[in-house]
């Protein structure tokens, strides 16, 4: 299961979208429950704008904030109560660098993985709005795919992306996309320093 990913480096394109915040920071080690950010669709025509979103999904009727999914599977999400409505009507992406994947039986060992060092990717995520004291706060989910004994995120080229977003791609389109195969990932083993959460600096990339 994708429980960790990264975004440390991003291009001047990204950062010129409305929404980018100015206080972003790298984050080497984000975790479900940290806050992230959400790509969505714009008012205009092929407009992208970008949101801080808490990493676990909230909708508004939620009563137990204890329970709030990090992910989404791709395999469900259509009949899902929990997602069916954000996958209709709120669709994003999550920008990332990579993501780190645990395996192993009695140790389990991290690995970076990445379609290529320093290369950008997004993840297909669904988002909803929770009132607070007349605040609407964001949150969001990862859609993931099977991937052998693991679950990975469910990776969009630009095609998909532009799919994803669009409010108005057909409902096959949009479940021929939760099925689509996944390209390779370069991987690399790494050291344990990842283990930590609370970790948020270039070390956790150590190789192992």
């Amino acid at each position: 299961m994708c429980g960790r990913f990264a975004l440390f480096r991003w291009n001047p394109a990204f950062a010129a979208l409305p929404g980018f915040p100015t206080d972003q920071q790298a984050q080497w080690n984000i975790s479900p429950n940290d806050s992230v950010l959400i790509l969505r669709a714009g008012v205009q025509p092929d407009q992208r704008t970008l949101a801080r979103a808490r990493w676990g999904l909230t909708p508004a009727w939620l009563t137990d904030l204890s329970r709030t999914p990090a992910h989404a599977r791709a395999e469900t999400l259509v009949e899902q109560p929990m997602f069916r409505d954000a996958f209709r009507q709120r669709r994003c992406l999550l920008p990332a660098n990579g993501f780190y994947e645990w395996r192993g039986t009695t140790r389990k060992r991290p690995y970076w993985l990445t379609p290529g060092e320093g290369a950008s990717l997004f993840f297909a995520a669904i988002w909803e709005a929770y009132p607070v004291e007349g605040h609407e706060w964001l949150s969001t989910a990862v859609i993931t795919q099977a991937a052998a004994s693991q679950r990975r995120p469910l990776i969009l080229d630009e095609d998909g992306q532009r799919a994803w977003l669009d409010p108005e791609t057909p409902l096959h389109v949009l479940q021929a996309l939760l099925a689509s195969p996944q390209s390779a990932l370069r991987e690399r083993p790494l050291a344990n320093l990842v283990n930590d959460p609370k970790l948020n600096a270039p070390e956790c990339l150590t190789p192992g």
